[in-house]
């Protein structure tokens, strides 16, 4: 067995949960779940309207990891305001994916241009850096896209793969749009950089990924695990997932 490549995203966890005022399902119980199983580690994006993964959720899973799984991982993901910082500094995650996201936004569906962001940008990578938290950035499949993003200090890419998922109907695209995405993880490794990817990723679609990129460290993966684990469960999807990643 090799090393996981997994990150589950249980925002869909919490946003479940929050549809009652009740402590179930639980985010650190499912969560303590994944990682059992065999999962690299935790994502969540918290955002400022608490929709769905709360800063309380945040504090949990830190203190899950650090307690019960100290080889485990939590990434958060966010937009780099001052209280998105505030959050990073205080939980210290393993990993922080800043992204571009408005807060109404439902959910990340573009990456970063740079352009008049850079600023923003290398600010809150001093920041993250110093609190002694891998960076990376959410990019688009653009291979011109990661050299800028080793320039401006980050450590990994995150790939948005929302392009490519959505070619589930269409062969013929899926392969336009695998070549931008494996384009992009060599351009991001020819810079320094670590290579994730993530957004609509499935155990159908993943295979075609990782045969042509097996140097990806980390895949997140939230809505297309949680619609797996309805059928299969928590502890079973994980096998599955790892299973497409040629993990097991």
């Amino acid at each position: 067995m090799t090393a996981s490549r997994l990150s589950v995203n249980v925002n869909a966890v919490a946003m479940l949960r929050n549809r009652r005022d009740l402590p179930w399902p639980s985010v650190t119980g499912m969560a303590a779940i994944a990682m059992e199983a065999g999962a690299k580690g935790i994502t969540v994006h918290p955002r400022p309207d608490e929709r769905h993964i709360r800063k309380s959720d945040v504090f949990d899973l830190a203190e899950l990891i650090e307690d019960r799984f100290p080889n485990k991982e939590l990434c958060l993901e966010g937009y780099p305001t001052p209280e998105f910082l505030d959050l990073v500094e205080k939980a210290r995650p393993d990993q922080v994916l800043f992204v571009p996201d408005a807060p109404e936004q439902n959910t990340s569906d573009h990456g970063w241009q740079f352009g008049a962001d850079k600023a923003l940008l290398k600010e809150a990578i001093t920041a993250a850096r110093e609190w002694a938290v891998t960076v990376s950035l959410f990019l688009d499949p653009d291979p011109a896209l990661a050299p800028e993003a080793a320039a401006i200090g980050a450590e990994r890419i995150e790939i948005y793969t929302g392009p490519y998922g959505a070619c589930y109907d269409s062969p013929e695209r899926a392969k336009l749009e695998l070549d931008k995405v494996v384009a992009t993880a060599e351009a991001a490794r020819a810079a320094g950089l670590g290579v994730n990817a993530g957004h609509d990723l499935t155990v159908e679609n993943i295979p075609a990924l990782i045969s042509r990129a097996p140097f990806i460290r980390e895949m997140s993966i939230g809505h297309g695990f949680t619609a797996d684990a309805l059928i299969h469960g928590f502890a079973a999807s994980v096998q599955r997932f790892r299973k497409a990643m040629g993990e097991v």
